[in-house]
């Protein structure tokens, strides 16, 4: 096409640019964040599923395929199919993997639950499957969450097969957790490590607690880069101020925050569709909040939600099907207004830097 004054034509390009549909993904590499969701192989059959995971989102993290449960079928014996599939899929797609979980008190295979074993034999034992799991997936996985969900509520540390059942760590605090660091660097010293956790994104007595770990683990070297709050959102009015201070007072510690189970429940019919419209703009609002409070936060890295569509999502059950509808992409896999908002919360980034 020529154009007898230049000018016209460099505007045209970049009217067509402008109007070219956009993903979220695209987006979000405009903006320096990474944009990511749970999946499951399961649905890699579904070509909606996977048309629109590896379209919209530039990272993944299996949802179960990398516990325990999944690799684990006997002590001798790993499976790593599943997961497999899933990282060869980033892979094909140019999309980051993020590794789920190495420790955690729960999704244990019964052969790990059911026996008794020393201190001394279950460390061994933790220590063979953070080494072989995260050497197996060297250079491939990105980041690990290395300990999930160790604190309760009051901020004390759970009762688990690895603090005290016989445990590795009982009377010792938070000594496993740090072991599991460094076994995980001593296996990969590329990836980055953090400790995930829930119902911690706001300033309260557990995330109290992780900021205190957290903080002791820089002082003396433990080798963390990062915590990740899951943000499963089933309050309609979530306290932005207080995630604000708290995403804050992380970020100095010097680690990156990733965003790492997100979803926003919604009161559902029987279909698993929103009862009421008007919370799915409620919804929208808090996506794009929480998007804010991310970007306008030094360290925080990634954004992911806890499934790609509401046809799929564990808020179904986990809620006896009261509660769904709490990602981006409705069950015939539209995008809400929640989608736009998060979309538009990324622009406004990307318009600033570029």
């Amino acid at each position: 096409m020529y154009f007898r004054y230049p000018h016209v034509s460099v505007i045209l390009l970049f009217i067509v640019a402008t109007l070219r549909a956009q993903t979220l993904r695209d987006e979000a590499n405009r903006a320096d964040i990474l944009i990511g969701a749970a999946v499951n192989a399961h649905y890699f059959s579904e070509a909606a599923y996977t048309s629109t995971l590896a379209r919209e989102f530039g990272m993944v993290e299996p949802e179960d395929a990398m516990k325990w449960e999944s690799l684990r079928p006997d002590e001798k014996t790993f499976n790593f199919a599943k997961a497999d599939r899933i990282v060869e899929f980033a892979q094909t797609h140019s999309m980051k993997v993020r590794g789920h979980n190495l420790v955690w008190g729960t999704h244990n295979p019964e052969w790990l639950m059911q026996t008794n074993r020393t201190p001394q034999q279950l460390s061994a034992l933790l220590h063979d499957h953070i080494s072989r799991v995260v050497d197996h997936f060297r250079g491939k996985v990105f980041a690990w969450d290395v300990v999930n969900e160790g604190f309760n509520e009051r901020g004390k540390l759970r009762d688990s097969l690895w603090f005290n059942q016989p445990g590795i760590g009982a009377g010792e605090g938070i000594a496993y957790i740090a072991q599991a660091f460094r076994w995980a660097h001593e296996a990969d010293p590329n990836a980055l490590l953090f400790y995930n956790e829930a119902e911690a994104e706001e300033t309260n007595l557990k995330s109290d607690a992780i900021y205190a770990m957290v903080k002791d683990f820089r002082q003396r070297g433990v080798p963390i880069d990062g915590i990740g709050f899951q943000m499963h959102i089933f309050n309609l009015a979530p306290n932005f101020p207080s995630i604000t201070v708290n995403f804050a007072r992380f970020s100095k510690l010097g680690i990156q925050i990733h965003i790492t189970e997100m979803d926003v429940a919604l009161p559902v019919a029987a279909d698993g569709k929103a009862i009421n419209v008007a919370d799915l703009q409620r919804q929208a609002d808090i996506y794009a909040e929480i998007g804010k409070i991310c970007l306008q936060t030094p360290g925080c890295t990634a954004i992911q939600t806890w499934g790609v569509t509401d046809k799929y999502s564990w808020l179904g059950w986990a809620t006896h099907k009261t509660k769904g509808a709490g990602l981006l992409f409705d069950r015939q896999y539209q995008p809400k207004p929640a989608y736009k908002a998060l979309e538009q919360a990324l622009g406004k980034r990307s318009a600033r830097q570029h």
